[in-house]
């Protein structure tokens, strides 16, 4: 029994996707479909539907008469993500603090904030940084907009092609701890304003502390 296309399509999707986010595929490489036809055993057809959908997305760059390549983000390209980003973090803080019925994510917001701060006291950045995507993501998908959380994330995971977040920026995950739990709060107590503006404050904020970082590193 055959897979109907769009399927197949979409498992060449989520392999390519995580291949560069992984860092499997490396910032520069040249995405060809013959390759990836061999590697998934599929015919060109999803697969080129998959290299498509992800150049729409940001995850890939089409080159004329060169093809697809995985995109080089540099510090201009990071600076406007993370403009984006705190615009729909906002947001979506703003509309999850307007929930009728917000225990369950106050709850769960919790508990990433005492496993977040375990990763910090135990030195586990990369851990942290994944506990960080997952608070955020929370969020978004208590906000219920589906357009909002689709467009966020999208830009969550063009950030993490720069292979450099905040997170690696000394000193900068423990003031986020103290930023995340004043966003828990503003959401509990159903203050949407001030949630939006405490939302938009803490990626304003890890953006500035990346950027001083990156001079930083780049002036040695």
């Amino acid at each position: 029994m055959s897979l109907p296309r769009s399927t197949l399509s979409n498992m060449a999707y989520e392999e390519l996707r995580r291949a560069i986010l992984s860092g499997r595929l490396a910032p520069g490489a040249h995405v060809s479909v013959r390759p990836l036809c061999e590697e998934f055993g599929l015919s060109a057809t999803p697969v080129k539907v998959a290299l498509t959908a992800l150049e729409r997305e940001g995850f890939l760059v089409l080159r004329p008469h060169r093809g697809f390549f995985v995109p080089e983000v540099d510090r201009d390209d990071m600076r406007e993500l993370y403009e984006l980003r705190e615009v729909l973090d906002g947001i979506a803080a703003r509309r999850a603090a307007a929930l009728p019925a917000r225990g369950v994510l106050i709850a769960r917001l919790r508990q990433l904030l005492a496993a977040q701060t375990a990763s910090v006291v135990e030195g586990d950045l990369p851990g942290y940084g994944e506990l960080d995507v997952s608070f955020h993501q929370e969020i978004l998908e208590a906000a219920g907009n589906g357009r909002l959380r689709h467009v966020a994330e999208n830009m969550i995971g063009q950030l993490q092609l720069g292979r450099s977040t905040s997170a690696r920026v000394p000193g900068r995950p423990a003031t986020s701890l103290v930023e995340h739990a004043e966003i828990i709060a503003a959401i509990e107590s159903g203050q949407q304003h001030l949630a939006e503006r405490l939302a938009r404050r803490h990626v304003r904020k890890s953006a500035e502390a990346l950027d001083r970082h990156l001079n930083h590193v780049g002036e040695e």
